[in-house]
Protein backbone atom coordinates (compact mmCIF):
# COMPACT_ATOMS: atom_id res chain seq x y z
CA UNK A 1 0.00 0.00 0.00
CA UNK A 2 3.07 2.37 0.70
CA UNK A 3 4.99 2.20 -2.81
CA UNK A 4 1.38 3.07 -4.67
CA UNK A 5 0.73 6.12 -2.10
CA UNK A 6 4.23 7.30 -2.61
CA UNK A 7 4.51 7.55 -5.99
CA UNK A 8 1.30 9.86 -6.40
CA UNK A 9 3.04 12.32 -3.53
CA UNK A 10 4.89 14.04 -6.53
CA UNK A 11 1.86 14.61 -8.20
CA UNK A 12 0.08 16.08 -5.26
CA UNK A 13 2.59 19.13 -4.62
CA UNK A 14 2.20 19.27 -8.68
CA UNK A 15 -1.37 19.97 -8.28
CA UNK A 16 -0.83 22.05 -5.16
CA UNK A 17 1.81 24.46 -6.51
CA UNK A 18 0.73 24.32 -10.32
CA UNK A 19 -2.75 26.11 -9.31
CA UNK A 20 -1.96 28.71 -6.31
CA UNK A 21 -3.17 26.52 -3.45
CA UNK A 22 -2.05 27.31 -0.50
CA UNK A 23 -3.82 24.10 1.34
CA UNK A 24 -4.73 21.18 0.21
CA UNK A 25 -6.42 18.05 2.38
CA UNK A 26 -7.34 14.24 0.78
CA UNK A 27 -9.37 12.51 3.59
CA UNK A 28 -10.22 10.25 2.97
CA UNK A 29 -7.93 7.86 0.45
CA UNK A 30 -9.08 4.64 -0.45
CA UNK A 31 -7.10 2.24 -2.17
CA UNK A 32 -8.81 0.45 -5.35
CA UNK A 33 -6.88 -2.84 -6.22
CA UNK A 34 -6.82 -3.40 -10.52
CA UNK A 35 -7.37 -6.13 -12.58
CA UNK A 36 -3.46 -6.63 -11.83
CA UNK A 37 -3.71 -6.69 -8.53
CA UNK A 38 -1.88 -3.33 -7.92
CA UNK A 39 -3.70 -0.46 -6.04
CA UNK A 40 -4.74 2.82 -7.11
CA UNK A 41 -5.22 5.43 -4.12
CA UNK A 42 -8.25 7.24 -4.78
CA UNK A 43 -9.08 10.41 -2.99
CA UNK A 44 -12.99 10.23 -1.63
CA UNK A 45 -13.22 13.99 -0.23
CA UNK A 46 -10.77 16.85 -1.71
CA UNK A 47 -10.86 20.03 0.36
CA UNK A 48 -8.18 22.64 -1.13
CA UNK A 49 -7.58 26.68 -0.71
CA UNK A 50 -6.05 29.05 -3.09
CA UNK A 51 -4.17 32.51 -2.95
CA UNK A 52 -6.10 34.56 -4.87
CA UNK A 53 -3.28 36.73 -5.81
CA UNK A 54 -1.58 34.06 -7.73
CA UNK A 55 -1.80 34.32 -11.18
CA UNK A 56 -1.86 30.72 -11.26
CA UNK A 57 -5.21 29.97 -9.91
CA UNK A 58 -6.47 31.13 -13.68
CA UNK A 59 -4.81 27.75 -15.28
CA UNK A 60 -8.43 26.00 -13.88
CA UNK A 61 -11.00 27.99 -15.02
CA UNK A 62 -13.44 28.30 -11.78
CA UNK A 63 -16.21 30.60 -12.20
CA UNK A 64 -15.88 33.83 -9.61
CA UNK A 65 -19.04 33.24 -7.50
CA UNK A 66 -16.90 30.20 -5.98
CA UNK A 67 -14.90 32.77 -4.24
CA UNK A 68 -17.82 34.32 -3.11
CA UNK A 69 -18.33 35.18 0.67
CA UNK A 70 -21.64 34.43 1.67
CA UNK A 71 -21.25 32.94 5.25
CA UNK A 72 -24.78 32.86 7.95
CA UNK A 73 -24.01 34.43 11.04
CA UNK A 74 -24.33 30.64 12.00
CA UNK A 75 -21.25 29.89 9.70
CA UNK A 76 -19.29 32.61 10.70
CA UNK A 77 -19.40 32.20 14.18
CA UNK A 78 -18.31 28.68 13.82
CA UNK A 79 -15.62 29.35 11.04
CA UNK A 80 -14.40 32.17 13.87
CA UNK A 81 -13.29 28.86 16.10
CA UNK A 82 -11.16 27.64 13.65
CA UNK A 83 -7.91 26.50 15.20
CA UNK A 84 -4.66 24.55 14.33
CA UNK A 85 -6.63 21.41 16.27
CA UNK A 86 -9.48 20.07 14.85
CA UNK A 87 -11.79 20.98 11.74
CA UNK A 88 -15.28 23.81 11.96
CA UNK A 89 -16.38 23.44 8.84
CA UNK A 90 -20.06 23.67 8.67
CA UNK A 91 -22.78 24.86 5.84
CA UNK A 92 -26.19 25.24 6.06
CA UNK A 93 -27.86 23.00 4.18
CA UNK A 94 -31.71 23.93 4.79
CA UNK A 95 -32.61 26.15 7.35
CA UNK A 96 -36.03 24.87 8.17
CA UNK A 97 -34.23 21.16 8.37
CA UNK A 98 -35.66 19.15 11.67
CA UNK A 99 -32.48 16.62 11.97
CA UNK A 100 -29.00 18.43 13.72
CA UNK A 101 -26.61 16.63 12.63
CA UNK A 102 -22.68 17.57 13.76
CA UNK A 103 -21.07 15.47 11.68
CA UNK A 104 -17.32 13.70 12.34
CA UNK A 105 -14.79 12.45 8.99
CA UNK A 106 -15.49 13.93 5.38
CA UNK A 107 -16.38 10.72 4.15
CA UNK A 108 -18.93 10.48 6.67
CA UNK A 109 -20.07 14.32 5.82
CA UNK A 110 -20.86 13.01 2.19
CA UNK A 111 -22.97 10.11 3.21
CA UNK A 112 -25.18 11.63 5.95
CA UNK A 113 -25.61 14.80 3.87
CA UNK A 114 -27.22 12.90 0.89
CA UNK A 115 -29.11 10.99 2.48
CA UNK A 116 -30.67 13.09 5.00
CA UNK A 117 -31.34 15.64 2.52
CA UNK A 118 -33.77 18.37 3.08
CA UNK A 119 -34.37 17.13 6.64
CA UNK A 120 -30.43 18.37 7.88
CA UNK A 121 -30.08 21.17 8.72
CA UNK A 122 -26.42 21.87 8.20
CA UNK A 123 -23.68 19.81 6.68
CA UNK A 124 -20.79 19.82 8.81
CA UNK A 125 -17.57 18.28 9.57
CA UNK A 126 -15.82 18.63 13.15
CA UNK A 127 -13.39 16.00 13.11
CA UNK A 128 -9.49 16.09 13.53
CA UNK A 129 -9.60 15.30 17.32
CA UNK A 130 -10.91 18.87 18.92
CA UNK A 131 -10.27 19.57 22.01
CA UNK A 132 -13.13 20.13 24.78
CA UNK A 133 -13.68 23.39 24.78
CA UNK A 134 -13.48 23.66 21.43
CA UNK A 135 -15.86 20.86 21.09
CA UNK A 136 -18.50 22.77 23.70
CA UNK A 137 -18.29 25.84 21.60
CA UNK A 138 -19.09 24.80 18.56
CA UNK A 139 -21.90 22.50 19.74
CA UNK A 140 -23.24 25.48 22.13
CA UNK A 141 -23.15 27.81 18.30
CA UNK A 142 -25.14 24.80 16.82
CA UNK A 143 -27.79 24.31 19.98
CA UNK A 144 -28.42 28.48 19.66
CA UNK A 145 -29.21 28.42 16.33
CA UNK A 146 -31.21 25.30 15.68
CA UNK A 147 -32.26 23.13 18.80
CA UNK A 148 -35.63 24.99 18.85
CA UNK A 149 -36.86 23.27 15.93
CA UNK A 150 -34.66 20.16 15.88
CA UNK A 151 -36.51 16.71 16.12
CA UNK A 152 -33.30 14.72 16.47
CA UNK A 153 -29.75 15.41 17.08
CA UNK A 154 -27.88 12.99 15.10
CA UNK A 155 -24.31 12.97 16.32
CA UNK A 156 -22.59 10.78 13.70
CA UNK A 157 -18.84 9.78 12.63
CA UNK A 158 -17.02 6.90 10.97
CA UNK A 159 -14.75 4.58 13.29
CA UNK A 160 -11.92 7.52 14.69
CA UNK A 161 -8.29 7.03 14.80
CA UNK A 162 -7.40 9.93 16.73
CA UNK A 163 -10.42 11.99 17.77
CA UNK A 164 -10.84 11.50 21.40
CA UNK A 165 -14.68 10.37 21.45
CA UNK A 166 -15.15 11.13 25.53
CA UNK A 167 -13.75 14.64 24.87
CA UNK A 168 -16.07 14.98 21.99
CA UNK A 169 -19.10 13.89 23.90
CA UNK A 170 -18.60 15.94 27.00
CA UNK A 171 -18.03 18.91 25.53
CA UNK A 172 -21.47 18.34 23.18
CA UNK A 173 -23.01 17.15 26.63
CA UNK A 174 -22.13 20.02 28.91
CA UNK A 175 -23.45 22.32 25.94
CA UNK A 176 -26.55 21.22 25.92
CA UNK A 177 -26.99 20.62 30.02
CA UNK A 178 -26.06 24.48 29.93
CA UNK A 179 -28.14 25.17 26.80
CA UNK A 180 -31.66 23.56 28.61
CA UNK A 181 -30.94 25.74 31.42
CA UNK A 182 -30.02 28.91 29.90
CA UNK A 183 -33.16 28.44 27.41
CA UNK A 184 -35.21 25.68 28.82
CA UNK A 185 -35.39 22.44 27.04
CA UNK A 186 -36.88 21.04 23.91
CA UNK A 187 -39.08 17.67 22.87
CA UNK A 188 -35.73 15.84 21.45
CA UNK A 189 -34.79 12.70 20.19
CA UNK A 190 -30.83 11.69 20.51
CA UNK A 191 -29.25 9.55 18.07
CA UNK A 192 -25.30 8.70 18.06
CA UNK A 193 -22.97 6.25 15.78
CA UNK A 194 -19.63 6.96 16.43
CA UNK A 195 -16.57 4.48 17.20
CA UNK A 196 -12.69 5.24 18.01
CA UNK A 197 -10.53 6.15 21.65
CA UNK A 198 -12.20 6.45 24.66
CA UNK A 199 -16.10 5.02 23.01
CA UNK A 200 -17.40 3.35 25.79
CA UNK A 201 -16.57 6.07 28.25
CA UNK A 202 -17.55 8.90 25.76
CA UNK A 203 -21.43 7.41 25.40
CA UNK A 204 -21.42 6.47 29.19
CA UNK A 205 -20.81 9.92 29.92
CA UNK A 206 -23.17 11.31 27.32
CA UNK A 207 -25.76 8.38 28.32
CA UNK A 208 -25.65 10.38 32.04
CA UNK A 209 -26.23 13.63 30.88
CA UNK A 210 -28.97 12.64 28.18
CA UNK A 211 -31.03 10.95 31.67
CA UNK A 212 -30.59 13.64 33.76
CA UNK A 213 -32.17 15.89 30.99
CA UNK A 214 -35.10 13.41 30.37
CA UNK A 215 -33.66 12.80 26.91
CA UNK A 216 -34.32 9.86 24.80
CA UNK A 217 -31.23 8.34 23.18
CA UNK A 218 -30.42 5.29 20.94
CA UNK A 219 -26.55 4.62 20.74
CA UNK A 220 -25.09 3.26 17.97
CA UNK A 221 -21.26 1.67 17.67
CA UNK A 222 -18.61 1.09 15.53
CA UNK A 223 -19.90 -2.55 14.53
CA UNK A 224 -23.31 -0.08 13.02
CA UNK A 225 -23.36 0.57 9.52
CA UNK A 226 -23.75 4.38 8.98
CA UNK A 227 -26.36 4.16 6.25
CA UNK A 228 -28.26 1.97 8.87
CA UNK A 229 -28.02 4.39 11.36
CA UNK A 230 -28.69 7.08 9.29
CA UNK A 231 -31.79 5.66 7.79
CA UNK A 232 -32.77 4.83 11.83
CA UNK A 233 -32.10 8.90 12.60
CA UNK A 234 -34.78 9.31 9.16
CA UNK A 235 -37.50 6.85 11.05
CA UNK A 236 -37.40 8.80 14.42
CA UNK A 237 -37.71 12.10 12.70
CA UNK A 238 -40.74 10.93 10.84
CA UNK A 239 -41.63 9.54 13.73
CA UNK A 240 -41.62 12.92 15.75
CA UNK A 241 -43.09 14.50 13.17
CA UNK A 242 -46.31 12.66 13.04
CA UNK A 243 -46.72 12.54 17.57
CA UNK A 244 -43.59 11.39 19.03
CA UNK A 245 -42.84 14.98 19.42
CA UNK A 246 -45.88 15.35 21.87
CA UNK A 247 -45.23 11.92 23.22
CA UNK A 248 -41.67 12.93 24.80
CA UNK A 249 -42.67 16.38 25.29
CA UNK A 250 -44.92 15.00 27.27
CA UNK A 251 -42.83 12.82 29.28
CA UNK A 252 -40.46 15.79 29.57
CA UNK A 253 -43.35 17.68 31.44
CA UNK A 254 -42.84 20.74 28.90
CA UNK A 255 -44.45 22.00 25.93
CA UNK A 256 -44.36 20.52 21.76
Amino acid sequence: MISPLVQHLPKLWELMHHYGMTTLELNPIRMRPGKDGRLTPVACDFKCGFDRDDPRVARLGLPQHLFAADLSEFEQEVNQLRTHQGQSDVFVVNEFGTILAPTFGGGANSLVTEVLGEAAIISSDFGGNPPYEKMKSVAAICYRHFLAQTNVLFIIGGKSNNTDIHETFRGMGDALREHFAKHGPVPLYVVVGRGGPNLVRGMGNLADTLDSLGVPYRFFGFDSAISEVVNYAKRIDEWMRTGGREQIARSMNIAA
